[in-house]
This record gives C-alpha cells, sequence and structure tokens, in this order.
C-alpha cells in the first residue's frame, strides 16, 4: 500500500459513536476475527440510525490493523459523494471512481468508494486494481445490482448494510448472496432513545383494485397515473394536506412523473409554495429545489422515487405517501426520509393513501428481520391482497356531507355484512341493495323538512351510494364496467322513487306527526 495509507491512526471526525453503534462494530469486527476470508456479512439497521458512521469507523479502524485495501459500493452518484465526505471526516484518505476519474494514482490510496455500475465497467476493462481488497462494503444492500460484482471478489470479506434486509427482487432473496444477518437496534429502541422521530399516521381508505402488478413486483407506473390522476384522487390529497399538513414543510412521494406534475399544479392553483423533482432534473436545478425545499419553513415538494435514499432534511414535518407500493423496503424508506430528529422535533405525520400502512403495519413495528431474511417468501405471501385490505376500512362520509346529516346519530350501511346475513337466510343478493336504499332514504328524511329538501340529500350521496356498489359488485362477483355503471344509476332511480312513495310515512314515523303542508 501507498504511505497515504499509513497515515490512519485516531479519527478526525467530531462524531460520537453511540453505545449501539459500537456494539456494532464490535459484532462485526468478531466475525471478521472468526469467520473465512471470504464471508458475506448482512448488517441491518433503521434509515437514520447512522449506518454510514458505523461502516466508516469500520474502515478506519480496519485499514489500521489490516495490511489490506477497502472498497465501498453504492448505488447512486450522490450516495458516493456523501460516503466519501464521511470516510474523510473519519480520517480515511479515499479516492471515489467515478466515469471521469483518472485511476493512474490509485496505488496511492487504500480505500475506495464506486457507483455500482461505473465500478463494474472499470473492473471489465481492467483498469482498478482489486488484487488487494480484503473488505467490501455495500450500501443500501438490498439492490440487486450489485451482486454481479460478487465474482470479482471471491476472495473479499462482504459487509452489506441496510434498513431492511428484504430483496428489491423476490427471485433474488438476499439469504442466497449473504451468509449471515445481524440485526441492529429497532426503531422502537431509537425512538425511545430520542435517536428517531416517532410517526403519527393518518389512513384513507383508498379503492386500489384498478392498480396492475408489473413483472418487477410492484404496481405499474401507467395504472398508478391513471388513478392518482384523476380529480378525486388529487382532491383528496389536497384535502388531506390541507387537514393535516396545513404551513407545514411536506414531502410527496408519487409513482410517476405525470402525477408529481398534476399534483405540483393542483398544489399551485390552492396558493401553495410547491416545487416538482423528478430523475429528469440536472444537477443544478436538483441543487436550487432542495436549497428552496431546506429554507422555506411551509415548503411542500413533490417527488417521484429520487429522494428515497440518500437524503436528510430534519425540517421535514409530514410525509405524504401519494402512491401504493408491495415493497416493504421502500415503505420504509419513504417514511424514514421524515424521522430525523431536530431539537424541537419529536414526531412527525404521515399520510397514507395508498392503503400502505394496513399492508405492511406500523413504520416501526417490531420485524422479525432474521425470519425476513431466511424466509422471504414466507413473508411475502401473507400479506394482503388490496381487496382484503379495503375491506378493513369502514367508509365514512366526508366531513362536509356527514353534516348534512347531523340529525343522524349514525349513515354507515355495512354492505358486505348484509351480504353475508341475506345470502346465510337464502335470500336473493337483491334485498342488500333494497335495505341500503331503505336506508339512504332513511337518513334523508331525518335530516329534511319535506320532500325537496330529501331529494336535494338524496343527489349528494353520489359518492357514497358508488361506495356502496362497488362493495355489492365485489360481494357477488360480476364488477364489469357496464354492470356497475347501470346498477349505480338504477340505484339512485330507486331511491328518488321511494323517497316520493314513502317519505309522508317515514317522516311520520320518525317525528311523530306528519310533515307540514
Amino acid at each position: 500500500m501507498g504511505e497515504i495509507a499509513y497515515e490512519l491512526q485516531e479519527r478526525k471526525t467530531d462524531k460520537e459513536l453511540y453505545s449501539y453503534q459500537e456494539g456494532a462494530i464490535n459484532q462485526i469486527f468478531e466475525k471478521f476475527d472468526t469467520a473465512p476470508d471470504d464471508y458475506h456479512l448482512l448488517y441491518q439497521l433503521p434509515t437514520g440510525g447512522g449506518k454510514t458512521v458505523i461502516f466508516s469507523e469500520i474502515v478506519r479502524q480496519y485499514l489500521k490493523n489490516h495490511n489490506k485495501k477497502v472498497l465501498v459500493m453504492t448505488h447512486r452518484i450522490e450516495l458516493c459523494k456523501q460516503t466519501s465526505e464521511m470516510l474523510t471526516s473519519f480520517g480515511v484518505v479515499n479516492k471515489v471512481v467515478n466515469s471521469t476519474a483518472n485511476l493512474d494514482d490509485q496505488d496511492r490510496y487504500s480505500c475506495f468508494v464506486a457507483m455500482v455500475e461505473t465500478l463494474n465497467n472499470r473492473l471489465n476493462d481492467d483498469q482498478l486494481d482489486i488484487s488487494d481488497i480484503g473488505l467490501v462494503i455495500i450500501d443500501e444492500a438490498h439492490y440487486n445490482s450489485f451482486t454481479k460484482l460478487f465474482k470479482f471478489f471471491d476472495n473479499s470479506f462482504i459487509l452489506g448494510v441496510t434498513a431492511t434486509p428484504l430483496s428489491s427482487n423476490k427471485n433474488l432473496p438476499m439469504k442466497d448472496n449473504y451468509n449471515e444477518l445481524i440485526a441492529g437496534e429497532t426503531i422502537e429502541a431509537l425512538i425511545e432513545n430520542e435517536f428517531l422521530a416517532r410517526a403519527e399516521v393518518y389512513q384513507y381508505d383508498m379503492s386500489l383494485t384498478s392498480l396492475e402488478v408489473g413483472s418487477h413486483g410492484d404496481y405499474t407506473v401507467k395504472s398508478s397515473e391513471d388513478l392518482y390522476t384523476s380529480n378525486s384522487m388529487l382532491d383528496k390529497l389536497l384535502e388531506a394536506y390541507q387537514k393535516h399538513s396545513s404551513g407545514k414543510k411536506t414531502l410527496i412521494f408519487n409513482n410517476g412523473i405525470n402525477t408529481s406534475i398534476q399534483v405540483y399544479y393542483t398544489f399551485k392553483a390552492a396558493g401553495l409554495p410547491v416545487a416538482h423533482l423528478d430523475n429528469t432534473a440536472t444537477k443544478k436545478q436538483r441543487k436550487q429545489i432542495l436549497e428552496w425545499f431546506k429554507k422555506t419553513p411551509d415548503a411542500i415538494l413533490t417527488s417521484v422515487s429520487i429522494l428515497t435514499t440518500g437524503f436528510d432534511e430534519p425540517t421535514i414535518d409530514t410525509i405524504i405517501l401519494n402512491r401504493a407500493t408491495k415493497s416493504l423496503t421502500l415503505y420504509y424508506q419513504m417514511i424514514g426520509r421524515g424521522s430525523r430528529i431536530l431539537n424541537n422535533k419529536s414526531s412527525f405525520k404521515v399520510i397514507d393513501l395508498g392503503n400502505n400502512y394496513q399492508r405492511f403495519g406500523p413504520w416501526g413495528a417490531d420485524l422479525d428481520w432474521q425470519t425476513i431474511f431466511k424466509s422471504p417468501d414466507f413473508y411475502m405471501d401473507r400479506l394482503l391482497n388490496d381487496e382484503d385490505l379495503e375491506s378493513h376500512f369502514k367508509h365514512e362520509m366526508p366531513e362536509e356531507l356527514r353534516a348534512e346529516f347531523s340529525k343522524s346519530e349514525e349513515v354507515y350501511f355495512d354492505i358486505k355484512q348484509t351480504y353475508i346475513t341475506a345470502t346465510a337466510k337464502g335470500e336473493s343478493s337483491k334485498v342488500v341493495l333494497e335495505r341500503s336504499i331503505a336506508q339512504h332514504a332513511y337518513i334523508c328524511i331525518e335530516n329534511s323538512e319535506d320532500i325537496y329538501d330529501a331529494l336535494g340529500l338524496a343527489k349528494m350521496l353520489g359518492p357514497d351510494i358508488d361506495q356502496r356498489i362497488a362493495d355489492y359488485a365485489k360481494c357477488i362477483s360480476k364488477s364489469t364496467h357496464n354492470f356497475v355503471s347501470w346498477l349505480k344509476d338504477d340505484y339512485r332511480l330507486k331511491l328518488r322513487s321511494y323517497l316520493r312513495e314513502n317519505f309522508d310515512a317515514v317522516f311520520e314515523e320518525i317525528h311523530g306527526h306528519p310533515p307540514e303542508d
């Protein structure tokens, strides 16, 4: 090794290692000492727990005590720069191997930091000498792009670090590439010890059955954009923001550039301070937008995936999941962007518009990472499908509409349970809608002085009717577009007819006297 490597003596950073970080370092070095030289070890620690701090100290100690070099791999250029800066702060002289790097002086360095694709090209062109690499560290190890490089490091100790030891590809489980998992502190423990902020989650009942799953195992961008660019979904997003996060710094995650652009225009039209960011932005544009986001107290940033890793902004108050995902890793990454603590911040808000909370459970739940690592299929196969998820929600009227029915103690009607009860008695499924119409008519009359009031309220029930028809269609397993559309129209006609025929009798039943002329 060159003389620079031998300059490594003491840490130059002012970062203090916490006890759990020191414990992790000791566990990992114990594996260095006892496992074979080509051992593959995976270390898990939640976002915000300080994975980069831990492996930077590991690199420092490793170089101080071993006559070999270290290579750190990342999957994004931004992470390369951040990792290099952190290593430097720990006294580790390092060289970034990017597409423009001159490697003529590589002998002078004991530590290299490289992005996976660039490194793959350099190694295939035989431009980087890796014969003396004793330790390879892989950041965000759950990404499968790294595995193609393992063949170059048959005699190196590989340490993968990740917040979620679950592969991004179900067909390439992490247990096939790593011998063992060491699980670090839990999110709950980090919250209790004031290392992370606590998430306050607000859920909305979302109908996601129109979404399609692609070959990669997650919802396709096209089906997501078709759903989330609809006026009703954009209105629901704006309403949720105004109710839970008005005036607060907010980061919105979308599945699709067009969705994010539509979100931008929706918030802009409402007079709100908003910016849009996706991976087509130039470095200069990205820097300007993130600077604006950092400095603006009530800034809203709508984005597409680009900020899920390698982005830390502790001043974020609210994360909005304006998308659904089947990826546990992505779920944790998105929410984790709001978990950084500040002196006056011990909690943050999560607005879930994708049934993600119901699918994966609370962010910070006590997940058994060892079991997930060893049996990823078992974990994934137990996740509920979208129809089962939606059945867990009780549909509620929007507050403004509910106020129109203030005299009614209950406005909810359980279509599914009514169907189960009716069919168990051998009744026709048609009675379900008949009883639903009667209940809708009852609450209309209960809140009216005359038939005209009741008909006006019935007209306002459109979204509630559509929801009941959707639930009914699922029960009878008939959901063609034309059939459902006919059911909605027929329901409205029958509701108006029921009101005209029964208004006087129902009014007298409710109030004890007939309606006034």
